[in-house]
């Protein structure tokens, strides 16, 4: 329909140009052709004299010709159709007070009537106002134009139908595909343009529907597995003092300090829980975050993880040496990221050593180092060390979940940061973070507090 409109309009517009156009072209070509015939029976009539000059008969068709003599009669051939009396304004002409006069009568049945003055008289040529050739012109132009709105609507409409047949069948198999909910039947890639870069775009966004729905089975496989081994164990535990309790023999069988330890071991298992469970919620919500990325100072956030870390490893001495470095991130992000990596260090630094974190400038990046002065970690393990729910062999019998190191992967990938591992000057592991350094929000701020600035 609307390829149909258009045509439709597009020779409307046409057919009133071109008969304009036409029509200014006959009346110019006609006017002409008056004033020729005139001139020609003006120079007889002044060679013969008006009353003399030979008019030849009508021969039924062509020009009409009439000679006004001085005293206001006039003469025509024999034979020939009677023409409008005499204007007003043709006299003038023959009195002398008026140019030649051009005049038309009503274009569709009248005449054009041209006057010239000869001596005291004048002569005038007519012809027939013929609108004809208009019609026909715009008859045919009609029929052109049906012609080309009917064969615009039907090739419009073939257009349209091989066009949409592409989509058509992706929206058929996205319905399909939304109804089966089966994310691994792929959408056929047919077609060109818009339509291939859709269907290439509905197959992405389905292999990442695919890959975000194998990543929540394996999350949930590997929160059940790590759910299972303290769960089990405080059921056992649970159930022996429920048991012993029963039988009215608690305290016998458990002295108090069996029962101290037991009782220890409870509240242990049960802040395990609480911690793999804080770390699930943090790996299930993966990048979807509310807080916004601002500009900050690193160094705030590095004092503020040690800080917690402190209250949460009282027995852990957290050594700081930082330097102000600006990076663009999310603040609560980060401090979980760093409190990680601090709470990882403690679980393997004896208790006569500090564990040390040291954050600095180096190039365009800003450094952040955690070691510790425990075993280290074994080649094989390197690789493997911030993958998610992965713990070491010589790990095993440590309180944590595996989660945490994954955590802080994801926090620095999604900043566009680096991870790294090595071994550190004491021995123990070197845990690394890089992410790209900002500019300080004002020199005076940079300048106050710059890289000599050092919290330990």
């Amino acid at each position: 329909m609307i390829a149909a409109t258009a045509i439709a309009v597009s020779v409307f517009v046409s057919f009133q140009v071109a008969s304009e156009l036409m029509d200014r072209k006959l009346r110019a070509t006609a006017e002409a052709q008056l004033h020729a015939d005139s001139r020609v029976l003006a120079a007889n009539a002044d060679r013969a004299g008006l009353a003399q000059v030979p008019l030849p008969p009508y021969p039924g068709t062509g020009r009409l010709v009439r000679v006004i003599l001085p005293g206001g009669s006039t003469r025509t051939p024999v034979g020939q159709p009677a023409l409008p009396p005499v204007s007003e304004d043709a006299r003038r002409v023959v009195q002398g007070a008026a140019p030649d006069l051009l005049e038309s009568t009503d274009w569709n049945d009248g005449y054009r009537v041209y006057t010239l003055r000869v001596g005291d008289g004048a002569v005038q040529v007519a012809d027939l106002a013929d609108d004809s050739p208009i019609n026909e012109f715009g008859f045919g132009m009609l029929l052109i134009g049906l012609f080309c709105v009917a064969g615009g609507a039907l090739v419009g409409r073939t257009v349209a139908r091989t066009g949409l047949a592409p989509i058509d069948r992706l929206t058929a198999a996205a319905v399909h595909v939304a109804q089966t909910r089966n994310l691994d039947a792929d959408i056929p890639d047919e077609g060109g343009g818009e339509i291939r870069r859709l269907t290439q775009s509905i197959n992405d966004m389905l292999t990442a529907l695919r890959d975000s729905r194998q990543s929540q089975r394996l999350l949930a496989e590997d929160a059940a597995h790590e759910l299972k081994t303290p769960l089990t164990s405080l059921r056992l535990n649970v159930e022996l003092l429920i048991r012993l309790d029963r039988r009215g023999t608690l305290e016998s069988a458990l002295p108090a300090a069996s029962r101290s330890r037991l009782l220890h071991d409870l509240g242990a298992q049960l802040a395990e829980l609480s911690t793999l469970a804080t770390e699930l919620t943090e790996v299930a919500r993966g990048d979807v975050s509310d807080e916004s990325t601002e500009l900050i100072d690193l160094a705030d956030v590095v004092v503020a993880a040690a800080t917690r870390a402190r209250s949460r490893m009282p027995d852990i001495e957290v050594m700081l040496d930082v330097s102000s470095v600006w990076v663009s991130g999310r603040p609560a992000a980060l401090q979980r990221a760093v409190l990680n990596l601090i709470d990882n260090a403690g679980k393997w630094s004896p208790a006569d050593q500090p564990v040390q974190v040291r954050l600095l400038t180096e190039g365009a990046w800003a450094l952040l180092e955690v070691d510790d002065a425990g075993p280290g970690i074994d080649a094989a393990d390197v690789p493997r060390v911030f993958d998610r729910f992965y713990r070491a062999d010589s790990a095993r019998a440590l309180p944590g979940s595996g989660l945490g190191l994954s955590i802080v992967r994801r926090v620095v990938d999604a900043h566009g940061g680096r991870t790294g591992v090595a071994r550190s000057a004491r021995g123990g592991a070197l845990l690394q973070v890089s992410l790209p350094a900002a500019s300080p929000p004002s020199a005076s701020k940079w300048s106050a507090a710059g890289d000599d600035t050092a919290v330990r």
